[in-house]
């Protein structure tokens, strides 16, 4: 075989890939995040979370160059449409009321994670075109309805516009480092509504009596981590929901990429209440806020956990960028600003995806006035 020869291999489970070869393009991938470390799928896969069992069926294309792995996609086939972040039930509807089935679908993502990044893993260009192109056969010639890519950074959406695919954006709100010295410095470049509103739901904590610790990676014990996911699964029950993830999951994280790891605890008369994980990179410069739970009200606390012990530890550690998650424009008075995503998704029906197009249309101009008319509400003083 000739040294510039494509191969592709799938696989139906991560953990017959080799963990170093896999992590050595997610760091040489500029749009790589820890939420593409080996660690992290390898962990959904052995914890049940996202395996056939719970509709999420594994097909990671490989690309290979020679016996060198050069590019891996996360791809799924799946039979739902849980745990995605981006909204496709009233595509689902429409198949339906059709007689054309919907699922399985073709999913590009990383399970149960809005955070954005790369989706073809992959610091090589040639092998990411041979990669988009292998990915694209593949949902062919599987039958399935439709390719759906979450999250992806902007050079990929290109290309898979360039494939035909519809680009659909979305809205999260991310807070971005200016330089901050300390928290009082991030305070002071709000407007003094907004300043003054954080300086008292920090103070209701205070008052009630609750301590914050930070811990990271190994400084997280087996304890800290039971204590987590029984917040975790308490919040998610008050809601009247399922958790996507369980204590195998987050122990399996903290056993193989624990220096990725933060874990905020709050404790009411020397006993924890309420506890918030996120994840962070230090090479990348970038936090990542994901799970919280409590088994105490106490008010304001989520937004001590989530975010104001977030943007300290961020500031602290030189960080430029907190990604606060999916959704909640409450977040803006907590000083993250709107930011844009896009996700690039093909139907196989043409009179669906011609659909598709048309309320996509409609929907970038909606989400555009949208982050207009926020931007104009920035809890920053200067922009």
């Amino acid at each position: 075989m000739a040294h510039d020869e494509h191969r592709t291999i799938l696989y139906d489970d991560p953990g017959r890939l080799d963990a170093a070869a896999w992590d050595r393009l997610v760091l040489a991938d500029p749009d790589a995040n820890p939420f593409l470390r080996h660690a992290f799928f390898h962990a959904l896969h052995v914890s049940g979370a996202a395996t056939p069992d719970t509709g999420w069926f594994a097909r990671f294309v490989t690309v290979w160059r020679g016996a060198q792995l050069a590019a891996i996609v996360p791809l799924y086939a799946k039979t739902h449409s849980y745990g995605e972040y981006v909204f496709d039930w009233s595509w689902a509807e429409a198949h339906e009321r059709r007689g054309v089935p919907y699922y399985p679908k073709g999913l590009v993502a990383v399970p149960f994670t809005p955070v954005p990044g790369t989706r073809i893993i992959s610091a090589d260009r040639v092998a990411r075109r041979h990669a988009i192109a292998a990915v694209l056969d593949l949902v062919a010639s599987m039958g399935l309805s439709s390719l759906h890519v979450l999250f992806a950074p902007p050079e990929q959406i290109d290309a898979f516009t360039a494939a035909g695919m519809l680009i659909r954006t979305n809205v999260q709100f991310h807070w971005h480092n200016r330089g901050y010295r300390g928290f009082d410095q991030f305070l002071d470049a709000l407007v003094q509504p907004k300043r003054k509103k954080i300086r008292a739901e920090r103070r209701k904590v205070q008052l009630q009596g609750v301590t914050l610790q930070r811990r990271i990676g190994r400084e997280i014990t087996e304890q800290d981590w039971r204590f987590f996911v029984r917040c975790y699964e308490n919040t998610y029950a008050a809601h009247g929901a399922v958790p996507y993830l369980n204590l195998d999951f987050f122990l399996s994280i903290a056993k193989h990429m624990p220096e990725n790891l933060l874990l905020v605890l709050a404790t009411l008369d020397g006993l924890p209440i309420a506890s918030a994980l996120a994840l962070f990179d230090q090479e990348r410069s970038a936090l990542y806020g994901r799970y919280w739970g409590t088994l105490v009200h106490i008010p304001c606390l989520h937004f001590e956990c989530c975010y104001y012990q977030m943007i300290e530890f961020a500031i602290e550690k030189g960080l430029q960028v907190f990604q606060g998650g999916a959704q909640g424009a409450h977040k803006m008075a907590r000083g993250l600003d709107p930011q844009l995503t896009s996700s690039a998704h093909w139907l196989l029906e043409p009179s669906m995806h011609a659909a598709v197009r048309r309320f996509i249309g409609n929907e970038r101009n909606t989400v555009a006035a949208m982050v207009d008319e926020l931007n104009e509400h920035s809890a920053l003083r200067s922009r």
